[in-house]
């Protein structure tokens, strides 16, 4: 009786639709039969030919407002009043800050150096700087040797930034620039920031003098 009822409901259904209409038959939960030609779910089991009109688009999701997050910190007017406080040029104070600490003012390196200009512990007691970590007291400290080492060298900034990088002993003992892989790649790269920016060309490292041999005693 169900089929023949069906059978029936799906001629009228086929007689009343269209001929690009499709016809979609579905069995529900109960098991009965239902025919239709206008849902478009898949659900449905296509009877006849036709096509559903595409899925509406999904929305888009709504967009964000853009943060605004804050620039990491420079410390450019700390430099500048520091360094123009001791006479050394901003643009050089800025170029060891970026080589020793990239910025960093918790920077701290394997060897132990401390913040901005990467003091060593008895460097900075020495320098009277008490808090390493902060940025004004490390600049202060930094700056201040920086500007000894240049009045030592006579102005010569490629032992300065050796005697800043392996200690005044060093470049003394090697009489320039000490052999260290280290020391003479800190002077190549302070002096590659700096020098573009006064409008010079790069100074290569004054490498230290060859050592004769000793005379031996036949």
């Amino acid at each position: 009786m169900r089929a023949a009822l069906g059978t029936v409901a799906l001629g009228l259904v086929l007689l009343a639709a269209p001929a690009t209409a499709q016809v979609l038959r579905v069995e529900d939960e109960s098991g009965a039969i239902h025919y239709t030609n206008t849902p478009c779910a898949p659900l449905y089991q296509r009877l006849a030919p036709g096509a559903c009109p595409p899925p509406p688009a999904a929305a888009p999701p709504p967009a964000t407002a853009a943060v605004d997050r804050p620039a990491a910190p420079t410390y450019a007017r700390e430099i500048e009043s520091t360094a123009t406080r001791y006479g050394v040029d901003r643009r050089l104070v800025e170029a060891v800050v970026r080589v020793e600490s990239g910025g960093n003012p918790q920077a701290v390196s394997p060897k132990g150096a401390l913040g901005l200009m990467q003091l060593m512990p008895a460097r900075a007691a020495a320098l009277g700087v008490r808090d390493v970590f902060d940025p004004r007291a490390n600049l202060e400290g930094g700056v201040r040797h920086l500007r000894e080492l240049l009045q030592r060298y006579a102005g010569n900034l490629t032992l300065a930034l050796a005697a800043y990088n392996a200690g005044e002993e060093a470049v003394r003992l090697h009489g320039g620039v000490p052999p260290y892989p280290e020391t003479q790649e800190y002077v190549r790269k302070v002096l590659a920031l700096y020098a573009p920016a006064i409008g010079v060309s790069t100074p290569q490292p004054a490498k230290p003098p060859a050592r004769r041999p000793s005379a031996r005693k036949l």
